[in-house]
């Protein structure tokens, strides 16, 4: 379709048609060019001539805005939204002012670099950036997206996660009493096998018929997950404020991720455990229930997990109860 079939302040774009004119904000049309529908659309923007309108600048600023209030951004997951908030505030910082229609690859790949020593986050940033001009595309502003195919940084890899040994668990114990939330939290991620995020949301109400009732945010499987003796001692004096179990210090909302985070580190370092997080008590509860001889079926029903993940969190538990059981049979034949 040539431009001059089109009407006045009408341009094709790559993902559609726009209407685009000089200190008027930039539209959509919804429907096909040379539909009824579409020209009833033309004629109702060009009706708001005569209504005030905000020039919207075309700038990182005002796209981190837009991309805010997106489908996009809405649908996140709540752990996902934060982290990309962090690398939405960074580009704001260090490029709000800047038109994101002039941003090239090499621009995209020149920012990348600059945090090669910091892989994980030079990463991460590449694909908040890569989603933001997408949306940027979306807008209108720009033809194509610079981000994409752009590869990230090659990293070493981190070794893998282990459960927490036992005598570090007991020392965790002994350091936090059981009014404490650090010693609350580490009681519920291990009692329940349930995600952080999981855990953090859990309510009061969600105790149910001696259990807790776990909706789990990634997945969306519903468990019923039993509360083990551990975790009810330090439900029973933990306090009831609020209608979440794990609170803020004023006890008026739940607590954050990054709270919770912060605090146990506190913890991890006073009793030498940095090498073992929040993440690895869920692999304690996998591993738990593997040595007290569950198959993966009833392991996935308590942690939720899929069959390919049950065998990854407890393979090495898994690879030495099973060769303790061979040398058994081993050393049975031998004598």
């Amino acid at each position: 379709m040539a431009k001059r079939e089109l009407p006045k302040h009408v341009y094709r774009q790559r993902n559609g048609i726009y209407f685009q004119r000089r200190g008027w904000q930039s539209q959509k049309f919804e429907n096909e060019f040379g539909t009824p529908e579409f020209w009833r659309e033309y004629a109702g923007i060009l009706s708001q001539k005569d209504t005030p309108r905000r020039v919207v600048a075309r700038n990182f600023g005002a796209l981190i805005d837009s991309y805010r209030k997106s489908p996009r951004y809405r649908n996140l997951k709540p752990r996902t939204g934060l982290d990309y908030d962090k690398h939405l505030d960074w580009f704001r910082e260090i490029m709000g002012e800047t038109n994101p229609a002039k941003m090239q690859r090499k621009d995209v790949i020149r920012l990348r670099d600059a945090n090669a020593e910091k892989a994980y986050f030079a990463n991460y940033s590449l694909r908040v950036l890569r989603v933001l001009m997408e949306h940027c595309v979306d807008l209108g502003w720009r033809d194509s997206n610079p981000a994409r195919g752009v590869p990230e940084l090659k990293s070493q890899k981190r070794p893998e996660r282990e459960p927490w040994p036992s005598q570090l668990l007991d020392a965790y114990r002994d350091t936090c009493g059981l009014k404490t939330r650090e010693r609350l939290v580490m009681e519920m991620c291990v009692g329940t096998g349930q995600r952080i995020g999981d855990v953090l949301e859990m309510r009061w109400s969600d105790i149910q018929e001696g259990g807790f009732v776990v909706r789990q945010n990634k997945t969306g499987k519903e468990l019923w997950v039993p509360i083990l003796p551990e975790l009810q001692a330090a439900l029973d004096v933990a306090s009831r404020h609020s209608v979440y179990i794990l609170t803020n210090e004023r006890g008026t909302n739940r607590w954050s991720y990054r709270g919770a985070s912060a605090a146990v580190r506190k913890v991890r370092e006073r009793i030498g455990a940095l090498g073992y997080d929040i993440h690895s008590w869920r692999y304690n509860a996998a591993c738990e229930l593997v040595e007290a001889g569950c198959g993966d079926d009833l392991v996935a029903a308590v942690t939720g997990q899929s069959p390919a993940m049950v065998m990854h969190y407890t393979k090495k538990v898994r690879q030495k109860f099973r060769a303790i059981q061979a040398q058994k049979k081993r050393a049975t034949k031998t004598d």
